[in-house]
């Protein structure tokens, strides 16, 4: 009976004013989109809701549906959309390259690749000053592995469970969730490590992590000493001790884990792991793919909140806006390791991506948009927060900036999933009354929000509202 339930919600909360106005819709209608999807799209590209939506155009924090439908985007294309769907800026920039030059590969010199490689690296700390463009963030996490291996002469790397890096072959070993694990040998010489995840694993509480927004598990810490976080090292100790040789080449980690829901370490966690690794001879790598732009708030890097510098740094989906980019930063020293014999990329920092690059850069800055990740981020976290505190099924509220994850549960002492079909409800109402959620977690049960980095408190008291309205809906049912 449950199944049949379909909703038509409306809600009190007003969606806040755009004045663009949408292009008329003019391809083919909807029901041959379906079919096509259905016989020539390979079907691991699986759609989000019941109904797919068919998107037509963005602006900014907000897209539009083939019927003129518009949303509040908070998912951004997967974490992609960094500054706003085609930001005017970076349209601007593109457009004026089109007309000049795509594409001659990196084996002559032109500026655009110049210019940006100078302006990326110049917002990184020393020694991390060169880098290698790649066009995805697999790609760049895959060559990330390839350069600790080839550098340290070493084979074995840590990542931890939960992680996201990548679908490649190579990356998959990284990787740590089932769902993107297919039953072909992947991931030699590649070691998992317990996620120090301070809500649903073992140990921590409400001192722990570096949020506004603390879970509400009791926790045993005090002022200046976490012993979850102790715990954990224990663990990361003992996979060194028992699982890999005395030597590694390297670790990986997520400064939030993205995919796995905003999940988040103890303070200090990763000072003390990237101490440990460097003491058996192995590189620590940051996977930036998605906390990286200023999407933290406090920090324009994500390792930068950790107080840690990473030997290599990886970079995708923000760094482009959407357009397929990513990067490899380390110092030359790393790089000079894969200098020894060729390794070419056509496509990596073609002219066009590089141009993108730069213009995402300058609308981060004259945007103010690591200010606003902060300020926003923080006022949606505290507003999330009050719910959590109404609601039995909404779990746990974290994340910085906005990187937000909110994991729902049957009931907050057993902290058990709340089941996928209760969480799609949730999920499609807020859809239907005009707000897009991502969805993440090892069973799926945790709402990620991470929207373009130009959202507004306005449109954040819609979106929480409108969450609000559906869990209020949910309660209703479940009574």
């Amino acid at each position: 009976r449950q199944q049949k339930w379909k909703s038509s919600v409306s809600t009190q909360a007003k969606m806040p004013p755009c004045d663009f106005v949408p292009e008329k819709y003019e391809s083919y209608p909807y029901e041959r989109m379906q079919k096509i999807r259905e016989q020539n799209i390979a079907p691991s590209l699986k759609t989000y809701y019941k109904k797919p939506l068919l998107l037509h155009q963005g602006h900014m924090q907000w897209l539009f549906d083939h019927e003129g439908r518009r949303y509040l985007d908070l998912f951004a294309g997967i974490v992609a959309v960094s500054v706003g769907h085609c930001h005017p800026k970076v349209t601007m920039a593109t457009q004026k390259q089109l007309t000049r030059l795509w594409h001659t590969t990196n084996i002559y010199m032109y500026p655009p690749i110049h210019e940006y490689a100078e302006k990326l690296t110049s917002l990184f700390p020393d020694p991390l000053k060169v880098v290698y463009l790649t066009n995805s963030g697999s790609e760049a996490n895959d060559l990330a592995m390839f350069m600790a291996r080839l550098h340290t002469r070493n084979f074995d790397i840590i990542s931890l469970r939960g992680g996201y890096h990548g679908g490649s072959p190579y990356a998959l070993g990284l990787t740590s969730l089932t769902t993107y694990k297919h039953g072909v040998a992947n991931g030699f010489g590649c070691t998992t490590t317990m996620l120090p995840d301070v809500f649903r694993g073992p140990w921590g509480g409400s001192r722990c992590r570096d949020s506004p927004v603390q879970t509400v598990r009791k926790c045993s810490c005090t002022e200046g000493a976490c012993l979850a976080k102790d715990q954990y090292i224990e663990q990361f100790k003992d996979t060194l001790n028992t699982s890999v040789p005395k030597t590694v080449a390297g670790f990986i980690a997520e400064p939030i884990q993205g995919v796995n829901g905003a999940v988040q370490y103890p303070r200090n966690f990763l000072k003390e792991a990237y101490q440990l690794v460097r003491e058996r001879g192995g590189l620590c790598i940051s996977d930036e793919v998605q906390t990286g732009f200023g999407r933290t708030g406090s920090h324009f890097w994500g390792f930068q909140t950790h107080g840690v510098v990473p030997d290599i740094v990886t970079l995708a989906k923000g760094i482009g806006n959407g357009f397929p980019m990513a990067a490899v930063v380390t110092t030359k020293e790393i790089a000079n390791s894969l200098a020894q014999n060729l390794h070419f990329n056509t496509f990596g920092g073609n002219p066009l991506a590089c141009v993108v690059g730069a213009a995402v850069l300058d609308a981060i800055e004259e945007d103010g948009l690591q200010k606003n990740s902060e300020d926003v981020g923080t006022y949606m976290l505290l507003e999330l927060a009050k719910l959590r505190d109404k609601f039995e099924i909404v779990g746990d509220v974290r994340g910085k900036g906005l990187m937000i994850g909110v994991e729902m549960v049957t009931d907050k002492d057993s902290r058990r999933p709340l089941p996928a079909e209760e969480i799609s409800q949730i999920w499609e109402d807020c859809k239907d009354m005009g707000v897009l959620i991502g969805r993440g977690g090892l069973y799926s049960q945790t709402f990620r929000i991470k929207p373009p980095m130009c959202i507004t408190k306005r449109d954040v008291d819609f979106a929480v509202e409108v969450f609000r309205t559906a869990l209020q809906r949910h309660a209703e049912r479940a009574a």
